[in-house]
């Protein structure tokens, strides 16, 4: 049994799912199978219309499919197809680096960690997305909060709470940490850690992509209505519409 599956949901992604690939490959083989231990890597395709799963399978990836568009989904689908003691769900746009990926290692073997994420820094952003990114970190490492572009979960306790809930389109990563603290960690007292030493490295895309107008109207729906907005596909659509 591999220490760890990793899975990335992957919805036409041609454009960087190559480079995501190659990074995740380099730094899991330094980081696992040069110390002797089995890793897997499994990438969901989305329903993409462009070459997503050729690219995954040219860099090393098990395919799998999953035909309805939804991030929760495909996340679902992936974790169904992985057999490894623990689970770490990476964005296809985002790059770990082989120091991360040995900080994850390290928590594997740690018997009071349940879940874990990772802060944040983007590849090429401007000063307000980089101000934004940090706050971030600040309040993900206070309050224990994971972002969606990496999650480190145990892979029995996910499956003991059902995986991600389909209500959400957005967001279904703090309503699964909710889940697993409220059932499993208060039970086994296992908690959530959020590793810090080495940053993900992720992409700005949707920066460049939305306008601001764009960006600010689901900012301020989230902030105002989260629940409603995480739970709405139109008001989440800068994860479904295809612009890459």
């Amino acid at each position: 049994m591999p220490v760890l599956s990793i899975i990335i949901p992957a919805f036409n992604e041609e454009k960087l799912l190559a480079a995501s690939l190659r990074s995740v490959k380099a730094a899991a083989d330094s980081a696992f199978t040069d110390t002797g231990l089995a890793w897997e890597l499994v990438v969901c395709d989305n329903n993409s219309t462009d070459r997503t799963a050729d690219i995954a399978r040219a860099g090393g990836a098990r395919v799998v499919f999953e035909p309805v568009n939804q991030i929760g989904r495909a996340r679902n689908t992936g974790a169904a197809a992985a057999t490894g003691e623990w689970l770490l769900f990476v964005d296809a746009d985002s790059r770990p680096s082989r120091e991360l990926l040995s900080d994850v290692l390290a928590l594997t073997r740690r018997p009071d960690v349940l879940l874990a994420g990772a802060t944040m820094t983007f590849d090429e952003a401007p000063p307000v997305a980089r101000v934004l990114c940090g706050l971030w970190n600040i309040v993900s490492r206070l309050r224990r909060l994971v972002a969606g572009s990496f999650i480190l979960v145990r892979a029995a306790a996910f499956r003991e709470v059902g995986g991600f809930d389909l209500k959400f389109f957005a967001g279904e990563e703090i309503d699964l940490a909710m889940r697993l603290q409220k059932t499993v960690g208060r039970c086994d007292r296992q908690r959530t850690v959020i590793l810090h030493r080495h940053p993900l490295v992720t992409s700005a895309r949707k920066m460049k992509l939305y306008g601001k107008g764009e960006l600010g109207r689901f900012f301020l729906k989230s902030l105002f209505r989260p629940m409603k907005t995480s739970q709405t596909r139109d008001d989440c659509s800068m994860w479904y519409d295809g612009r890459r």
